[in-house]
C-alpha cells in the first residue's frame, strides 16, 4: 500500500489534471469531465433529506460552530513590554487555504464536515475546499449537505489519494492548500502520512476507539451499548472497560452479549469486541486512573458516583464523556458540539483533536526602541564573542555604535 501510494502521488503531481481524472473514473466510477459540484447542488442537496433530517444536520452543524467560536474566542492575542522599550507578543493568524477529507463509505459520517470544515471557517479561514467520494448514486446528499451547512467554499466528487493529491498539488482549481483533514481509508491516511511536510495534517488516526471507566453504581447496559457503538466503526476498533467492580464488569459481558444478538451491524461490532474488546478490575480509584492515562483512549466514558474526581485526576484523552447521560455518539454526530477528529492508539499522551487552535498560526513579535538599544546589545555582544559567533556580534555592535554616534553629535 505505502508504494502504490508513493505510485500515484508521483503521477499526479507529473501528471497534474489528467491523471485527476483518469483516477476519478478508475477508482471513484465517476465519468463526468469534471469533478467540481456547482454551487446549485451543493445548496440543493438537502433537498433530497427528511425535515427530520435536515433539522437533526442544522441542530449538528451550529452547535459545533458554537463551540469552535468560544474556543476562539479564548485565544486572543498578547502584549507584553519585557523591559523598558522592548514590546514582545503574539498575534492568532488562520492558515489560508484548508482541504477536507469527508469520508462517504459504508457509514456516510455526515458530522464529517461539522469538525473540519465549519471549525475552520470558525477559526477564519479564507478558503476551505472539499472532496467527497461518490457512491453508486452520486455524492450524499447528506454529507454534501453537512458541507454546505458548514460553509464549504468549493466541493469535488473526488474520494480517496487522488482527493488529497489534488488539494496538496493545486489541481482542483485552487491554490494548494496549506493543510488538510478529515478521515478516511488506509490509503487515504497513508497518504496524509506521505505529505505531512508539503501541507499540514490534522493527525494521523488509526481505528476508532472507547474506553469506560465504570464503579459498582454504572448501569452495565449502558456501559455495553456505549462499548458496542464505538466497536460499531470497524473490525478492529479497541473498545475497553475499566472497572473497580468486578461484579459490573462481568455484568458488561454478559450485555454485551444479549444486545450483539440483535445488533444489525453485530458482523462489524462483534469481532471488534471479541477480538478488540477487554475488561480491566482495578483495586481502587487510584489504579483505575492509572491504568486509564496509560490506555491514553480516543474516546473516555466516567460512569461513576464521583465523576469529578476522575475528570480532574485523569489527564490522558482525547474527549471526555461526564455521566450515564453522556456517550460518544452525541459527539460522533455533532450534537454536543465538541470536535471528534482525536487521537488514537495512546497519541492522547502528547497530542489533542482538532479544535480552532489548530487552524491558527500563533505568531510572535518584537519591537526595539533606541533606549532598549544598550540593555539587549551589550547582552548579545557578550554571549556571541563566547560562542565565536562574529556575525551575530556584528549585528549589536553596529547598532551600538550608531547609537554613540548619535549622541555624539
Amino acid at each position: 500500500m505505502v508504494e502504490r501510494v508513493s505510485e500515484m502521488l508521483l503521477e499526479i503531481e507529473r501528471d497534474g489534471s489528467d491523471a485527476i481524472l483518469r483516477y476519478a473514473r478508475e477508482l471513484d466510477g465517476w465519468d463526468r469531465p469534471d469533478v467540481e459540484l456547482g454551487a446549485a447542488d451543493i445548496r440543493t442537496a438537502g433537498d433530497a433529506l427528511t425535515p427530520e433530517h435536515r433539522q437533526a444536520l442544522e441542530l449538528g452543524a451550529e452547535r459545533t460552530r458554537r463551540f469552535a467560536e468560544l474556543q476562539r474566542a479564548g485565544l486572543q492575542d498578547a502584549e507584553i513590554e519585557l523591559a523598558p522599550g522592548l514590546t514582545t507578543g503574539y498575534r492568532y493568524v488562520p492558515v489560508q487555504r484548508v482541504g477536507a477529507y469527508l469520508p462517504a463509505g459504508k457509514f456516510p459520517l455526515t458530522a464529517g464536515a461539522f469538525m473540519t470544515v465549519g471549525v475552520a471557517k470558525a477559526a477564519g479561514v479564507d478558503t476551505v475546499v472539499c472532496c467527497l467520494p461518490p457512491g453508486k448514486n452520486g455524492p450524499d446528499p447528506a454529507v454534501l449537505h453537512s458541507a454546505y451547512l458548514s460553509g464549504a467554499d468549493r466541493v469535488f466528487v473526488l474520494g480517496g489519494v487522488q482527493a488529497l493529491a489534488g488539494m496538496a498539488f493545486g489541481l482542483l482549481g485552487e491554490e494548494p492548500v496549506d493543510m488538510i483533514v478529515g478521515a478516511g481509508n488506509a490509503f487515504v491516511a497513508e497518504a496524509k502520512r506521505q505529505l505531512f511536510g508539503r501541507v499540514a495534517i490534522d493527525l494521523m488516526a488509526g481505528p476508532s476507539e472507547v474506553a469506560v471507566l465504570a464503579d459498582e453504581t454504572a448501569d452495565p447496559e449502558l456501559v455495553a451499548a456505549d462499548l458496542l457503538g464505538q466497536a460499531e466503526h470497524g473490525v478492529n476498533s479497541p473498545a475497553a472497560l475499566v472497572t473497580t467492580s468486578r461484579a459490573l464488569g462481568e455484568a458488561v459481558i454478559e450485555a454485551a452479549d444479549k444486545q450483539l444478538a440483535n445488533l444489525s451491524t453485530s458482523d462489524i461490532a462483534g469481532p471488534a469486541w471479541h477480538d478488540f474488546g477487554s475488561v480491566t478490575w482495578a483495586q481502587d480509584a487510584e489504579t483505575a486512573v492509572a491504568l486509564m492515562d496509560d490506555l491514553a483512549p480516543e474516546h473516555l466514558e466516567v460512569h461513576t458516583a464521583d465523576d469529578e474526581h476522575y475528570h480532574s485526576a485523569l489527564r490522558n484523552y482525547g474527549s471526555i464523556f461526564l455521566g450515564q447521560w453522556s456517550t460518544v455518539a452525541y459527539s460522533d454526530k455533532g450534537m454536543a458540539g465538541t470536535n471528534h477528529v482525536l487521537p488514537t492508539a495512546g497519541g492522547a499522551r502528547h497530542s489533542a483533536g482538532l479544535s480552532v487552535s489548530r487552524f491558527l498560526k500563533p505568531l510572535t513579535y518584537q519591537r526595539v526602541s533606541r533606549d532598549a538599544t544598550p540593555l539587549l546589545a551589550e547582552a548579545v555582544e557578550t554571549i556571541s564573542d563566547y560562542e565565536g559567533m562574529a556575525a551575530h556580534e556584528a549585528t549589536a555592535t553596529m547598532r551600538l555604535q550608531r547609537l554613540r554616534e548619535g549622541e555624539n553629535r
